[in-house]
């Protein structure tokens, strides 16, 4: 289990310490974003340096920043975070998720769904707009991007990303295909798999509750999330995944999603439950394979040891919808969180 946790929100930034007694954590305060909505964050393993970026919410702080002695700082340059909705091949439109690799490259999920696609907000496009940026973090220049041509532009709704070089394979939620989509790094063609398959999918008569109230929008229809949280072991060996509308963990050997041969069929015989986890947002694996969840309901984190048990490691009122994850190489983990 790791000994220290980071936790940054849109009101601060908190750093919990674990120590040797069980369930035991210290709070602290070590960064402040005001009113700012960061989603994203992640550690480059190799060097600590720390990304957070914040989706095209108002308000608007940029989409992508590097964390220098705890501000903000515009990553990787000012073109790519100038807002141009008709050139975003070029420009960040809303970052969603973000991924550090073993080889030094920072994955940038750029994902702005169709209207009718979106969980949120109340956009009117009929066409989402989605790019996956490869950028190299030892000269902090774009490599590639990934456009995502083949999949319904209409219905897609890409949410997290995890990256294998092991198979030179990406893995993300789509949580408007209710599906995993299996990215060819090499090719750049992309699989649909896992479409609406128990593990993908929302309990229908699941309702979000938080802070004693059903979480809803202003026409009263309750906020409904199919797959979405991601995780991959250190190893590139399980891939988890589960919706946010449902309580269940799920896993799958990445050797399966590789095989281009399965069919969904296949793949759901494949699928694994792992635990009864309750409402998780995001998630991450360390290398010693414990998966660490998000818990808003209860303003805490969690995480489920490889023999399947849910522990409670941190619970505190200022823990507020607790989302994406990031591990660095010196024992901690951040976590983005929204107001």
């Amino acid at each position: 289990m790791l000994r220290k946790i980071l936790i940054i929100t849109g009101i601060m930034a908190l750093a919990y310490h674990s120590y040797a007694q069980k369930n035991k954590a210290q709070l602290i305060e070590v960064a402040a974003f005001g009113d700012y909505q960061p989603i994203g964050v992640k550690l480059a393993p190799s060097t600590n340096r720390l990304f957070v970026s914040f989706p095209h919410h108002e308000p608007y702080l940029y989409a992508l920043t590097e964390i220098v002695n705890g501000k903000p700082i515009i990553y990787p340059d000012t073109a790519w975070n100038t807002y141009v909705p008709d050139e975003p091949d070029t420009h960040f439109v809303n970052v969603q998720d973000l991924y550090t690799d073993n080889r030094n490259f920072l994955w940038v999920l750029d994902s702005a769904p169709a209207g009718a696609a979106a969980i949120i907000g109340n956009s009117k496009n009929k066409t989402g707009k989605f790019k996956l940026v490869k950028i190299d973090l030892s000269d902090n220049t774009v490599k590639r991007t990934y456009n995502f041509d083949d999949l319904p532009k209409d219905k897609s709704a890409l949410n997290d990303v995890r990256v294998d070089n092991s198979k030179q394979l990406a893995y993300l939620s789509d949580l408007g295909l209710r599906a995993i989509v299996v990215l060819d790094l090499v090719s750049g063609k992309s699989r649909i798999v896992l479409k609406d398959d128990k593990s993908t999918i929302i309990d229908p008569g699941f309702v979000l509750h938080l802070d004693d109230k059903d979480v809803v929008d202003t026409s009263g229809k309750p906020f409904a999330s199919a797959v979405n949280g991601i995780a991959l072991t250190a190893d590139n060996k399980y891939f988890y995944f589960r919706a946010i509308n449902q309580t269940k963990l799920y896993r799958i050997q990445t050797a399966y999603l590789a095989n281009v041969n399965l069919s969904d069929a296949d793949l759901s015989a494949k699928v694994e439950m792992v635990a009864e986890t309750g409402v998780c947002h995001g998630m991450i694996a360390d290398k010693k394979d414990n998966i660490y969840l998000s818990d808003s309901p209860d303003h805490a984190i969690q995480y489920v040891s490889p023999d399947g048990k849910v522990h409670m490691l941190v619970q505190d009122d200022r823990i507020i919808w607790p989302d994406s994850f990031g591990i660095g190489n010196d024992g901690y983990c951040i976590s983005a969180a929204h107001r």
